[in-house]
């Protein structure tokens, strides 16, 4: 299974961001620190990156799997390039790819 349901944006202030959807739209937010905040919006979640060393340079298109070894293989069989290695987050883990035609985008798998 593959489905994108999440994208990260960097923000210079990911509280403002969460406030303004929440304000503007009524979408539910959920801070994890002082510089990230999730934003549920109608089947989609938006993150907001407020650490610039950890901020992609664009909005980060994020694939849910249930698998995330088995969708690192497909993705470097396709010609896919690993940019940032595994790593854990509250509630998952993830990793950065970049696709042949040059978009990062990230594989994410729920705890078990």
């Amino acid at each position: 299974m593959y489905e994108v349901d999440f994208v990260e944006f960097p923000s210079t202030s990911s509280a403002a961001s969460g406030r303004f959807f929440e304000h503007a739209f009524g979408w539910a937010v959920t801070p994890y620190g002082p510089e990230y905040a999730d934003v549920r919006a109608a089947g989609i979640t938006f993150g907001f990156q407020a650490d610039t060393a950890a901020q992609a340079p664009a909005p980060l298109v994020t694939i849910r799997t249930d698998d995330l070894a088995a969708a690192r293989t497909a993705v470097e069989a396709a010609g896919g390039v690993v940019t940032v290695e595994p790593f854990g987050f509250p509630g998952g883990r993830r990793f950065h790819f970049r696709e042949p035609g040059g978009n990062e985008l990230a594989l994410w798998c729920p705890e078990e």
